[in-house]
């Protein structure tokens, strides 16, 4: 481990635990679906193949517990609390968009530079997985709930949501920009003007130019927002090249790991705001470095598993309310779009 990621890990540890570092007073706790558990056919025969990417082969039958998925991603706001309240550090180099032969560098931004976090309610992006754990471990001790990431199976389930097709409202792509932020007509001059070139765009219009506020497009059907889109989201499963010998109970598959230029690899799953038809597929694979933070675009949401927790005496703790988070959500969206609707309409 490098000397400063070994110091931030230090201080992360220190501040978790520290009585000098106060919570805020109100922690956003965020807004869960209660997914009921059932067996599905994970991966798919469609996607691409590489060699030393992970494949989404072969399909294989699942079963996953019921467990709760918030409802949005991890948004700037979220993540801010617990910086502010524990001091932690993240970094500052971040993979972004570049002029390059791969269209992306390794900068010296961050997290909260403001072209990664134009709102509070941006999905928060340029955090590792292991970023993700250290905010996931403060959260959990300041709602007393155990929050986690979610399962490869278990993001995949929530994402079908009970489909079969090849997005979870039918086979159209054309249809992405009603339920996702992903490659159209009107990111691609963005991200052609950062990235020096781009491909075919999605011949549809989300709006977003890069990321976007969360919860902007239609939920799927189980009411969970941008799980296609937006960022990718990081889950707790470290990469394996196939589906050979995968869990068939849901959890996550954490043994038997397969490295990237010797690099420990874990899974991140959805696409982003830059992903075309292919790689906006619920059952699209990604990989990304345990320590690698990305501004093209890798983000997280939370998972809770279904556990009553009980005091001292027996008595069953309530859960932690998720506050005003999704009125001011509701505010910020209507300011998002009116910010849309100005951009559209400006000379070009």
């Amino acid at each position: 481990m490098h000397k400063t990621r070994f110091l931030a890990a230090l201080l992360a540890a220190a501040c978790l635990n520290s009585p000098l570092l106060a919570a805020p007073a109100t922690v956003i706790a965020p807004p869960m679906v209660t997914i009921a558990g059932g067996t599905f056919a994970m991966g798919s025969t469609a996607n691409p193949k590489d060699k030393d990417r992970p494949s989404s082969e072969p399909v294989h039958s699942v079963t996953v517990k019921s467990f709760r998925l918030a409802k949005y991603e991890t948004t700037v706001g979220q993540f801010r609390q617990f910086v502010e309240a524990t001091g932690y550090q993240t970094g500052d180099d971040c993979w972004k968009l570049a002029a390059t032969d791969w269209g992306v560098e390794n900068g010296k931004v961050s997290w909260n530079s403001p072209a990664n976090a134009p709102s509070e309610f941006h999905p928060v992006m340029c955090v590792s997985w292991e970023d993700a754990h250290a905010y996931l471990k403060w959260l959990s001790s300041q709602t007393g709930r155990s929050f986690r990431l979610p399962s490869e199976a278990e993001w995949e389930y929530a994402a079908r949501a009970g489909s079969s097709t090849r997005y979870p409202f039918g086979d159209d792509p054309a249809m992405l920009c009603q339920h996702a932020n992903v490659f159209d007509r009107s990111g691609k001059p963005a991200i052609t003007k950062l990235a020096g070139k781009s491909g075919k765009a999605i011949d549809c219009d989300d709006g977003a130019e890069l990321t976007t506020v969360v919860g902007m497009y239609a939920a799927n059907a189980w009411g969970l927002h941008d799980m296609l889109g937006n960022v990718g989201e990081l889950v707790e499963d470290c990469q394996h090249l196939s589906y050979e010998n995968a869990p068939a109970d849901g959890t996550a598959w954490t043994a038997g790991c397969a490295t990237f230029h010797d690099s420990a690899m874990v899974i991140h799953r959805g696409g982003n705001f830059n992903s075309g038809p292919i790689g906006s597929s619920p059952t699209m694979r990604g990989h990304a470095g345990t320590d690698n933070r990305s501004s093209v675009a890798e983000g997280f949401r939370i998972a809770e598993d279904l556990t009553a927790r009980v005091d001292r005496a027996g008595a069953l703790v309530p859960a932690a309310k998720a506050g005003h988070f999704e009125a001011d959500l509701s505010k910020a969206q209507a300011q998002e779009r009116a910010r849309q609707a100005r951009s559209h309409a400006a000379p070009k």
